[in-house]
Parts: structure tokens; C-alpha cells; sequence
């Protein structure tokens, strides 16, 4: 299997870096996402109950979907009940807070990673980071957006378990298709440039 790579990279080097970037992207971002998965699942056990039934949202814009009343939102999520009405872990600014520390620290883990092996770059490390924290900040309202839309509605029928898997899915893969380009863009391959 080897040789046949090697034979592989010599006969056609720019579709074996490609596919090679691909690869250990995919890998490192499957990581990423089970981390987030644990940290949308756990982390808002954290910060309790209080902070789940406070609820913070913004733009809160009114939705009717599926027989349900709800608000949509960008930044911050519904406070989750239960069928009693009881606040249930989940929701709330609690959720909000974990989703996008475990959206951050999911990140700090995977920039070294693309960065150094998937796409070898020995750019300026200051202008990468400050264009990662610029598309963090955008994917994550995008996704934050596309999970307002349907949260609410998944908050009365399934566990945070069971709905933080699709939360996993949409940020992740929303997440994993963006950021292959921004990292070809932001991640100059080999060595710095000299001023």
C-alpha cells in the first residue's frame, strides 16, 4: 500500500497533497466534533440551573413551526422545561455559555492541529489566529442561527443528549466545509515569507 502511494505522490503531487489535507482535516475535525459533542452535553451541568432558566436571546424574532410558539435567535438559546414546565438543563444561558465555550476550546485544540500537520504552514501565526477567531465568530452565529431554528421544537420531544448530537452534526459539519477553505487561505504552506 505504500509503494502505491509513493508512486501515487510522484505521478501526480498536487492531487496527493490535496487528498492528503483532506484526510488528516477530516481526522482532526471528527476529533474536534466529539469533543464539542461532550462539551454541549455536559458542560451545562456546569453552570447549573439558574443560569438554564435564564433566558437570553437576541433577536428573539416569533416563530409558529410544527404547533409550537417559539422565538428565533442568533445568540443565546429558549430555556428548556420539562412536560411539568420545571427548567431543565439544556437551554437557557447556561447552554449558550457552554455551546460557545465548547465551540472555542474545540477550536484551540484544532488550529495546531491544521495548522501544523494537515497544512504545514509556517505563516504569521498573529494574522492566522486573528482570521480563525473572525470565521469562529461568523460560523458560529451562522450555526447558532440554523439551531434556533428547530432547538426549541427538539427541546419538547428529546433529552440534551439526543438533540446535542444534531447540534453536533449541524456545527460540525456547517463548521468542517468552511473551514477547509478559510484554512487554505489563512495556512500559507512552507516557510515564512522574509520581509
Amino acid at each position: 500500500m505504500k509503494e502505491k502511494w509513493t508512486k501515487f505522490q510522484e505521478k501526480h503531487p498536487k492531487a496527493a497533497k490535496l487528498l492528503y489535507q483532506i484526510f488528516y482535516f477530516w481526522v482532526f475535525s471528527m476529533g474536534v466534533t466529539i469533543l464539542q459533542y461532550l462539551m454541549f452535553t455536559f458542560f451545562p451541568y456546569l453552570f447549573g440551573l439558574k443560569l438554564a432558566g435564564t433566558e437570553f436571546m437576541w433577536p428573539q424574532i416569533p416563530i409558529h413551526f410544527a404547533g409550537f410558539d417559539y422565538k428565533w435567535n442568533i445568540l443565546g438559546y429558549e430555556v428548556a422545561r420539562n412536560a411539568a414546565g420545571e427548567v431543565v438543563i439544556g437551554g437557557g444561558l447556561g447552554y449558550f455559555i457552554s455551546y460557545e465555550l465548547g465551540t472555542f476550546l474545540a477550536q484551540c485544540v484544532n488550529f495546531p492541529l491544521q495548522r501544523n500537520i494537515t497544512f504545514k504552514s509556517h505563516g504569521n501565526i498573529a494574522w492566522q489566529i486573528l482570521w480563525y477567531l473572525i470565521a469562529w465568530v461568523l460560523i458560529s452565529l451562522v450555526c447558532n442561527g440554523v439551531n434556533g431554528l428547530w432547538m426549541p421544537v427538539a427541546q419538547n420531544f428529546f433529552s440534551p443528549a439526543v438533540y446535542n448530537i444534531l447540534v453536533t452534526f449541524i456545527t460540525g459539519g456547517v463548521s468542517m466545509v468552511i473551514y477547509f477553505f478559510v484554512y487554505k487561505i489563512i495556512f500559507p504552506e512552507g516557510e515564512a515569507k522574509k520581509a
